[in-house]
């Protein structure tokens, strides 16, 4: 049940960013639920070998290089997904860092069961 509150969360938070960020976009709010299912299995899957074989720059970088990770991750769920889109990297970077704040405030808001 928690898992599906959070994916909720994420979906809404995607529907929020594509209304605040000019260059997202997201056709209804059933592909910003598969966004945020797309993310969630990206995260799972892919983001540990990305880190992995980035560690050297994450660690050069002090940590930094792993907003450049989630970017990427954003930009394979635009390749992904046919109803969303994320218009560069930097767009994608952006969305990134705030998608991770409203997920923070979010998942702050309902708390800890």
């Amino acid at each position: 049940m928690k898992l599906i509150v959070k994916l909720l969360l994420t979906a809404l938070a995607v529907v929020i960013l594509s209304k605040l960020l000019p260059g997202v976009t997201v056709a209804s709010y059933l592909t910003a639920i598969m966004v945020a299912i797309v993310l969630a299995l990206l995260n799972v899957l892919v983001r540990p070998l990305l880190v992995f074989f980035t560690l050297p720059a994450t660690i050069l970088t002090l940590g930094l290089f792993l907003f450049v990770i989630n970017a990427c991750i954003i930009l394979l769920a635009d390749n992904i997904i046919s109803g969303f889109s994320v218009a560069s990297f930097w767009t994608a970077l952006w969305f990134s860092i705030l998608l991770t704040i409203l997920e923070s405030i979010f998942y702050g808001l309902v708390g800890k069961d």
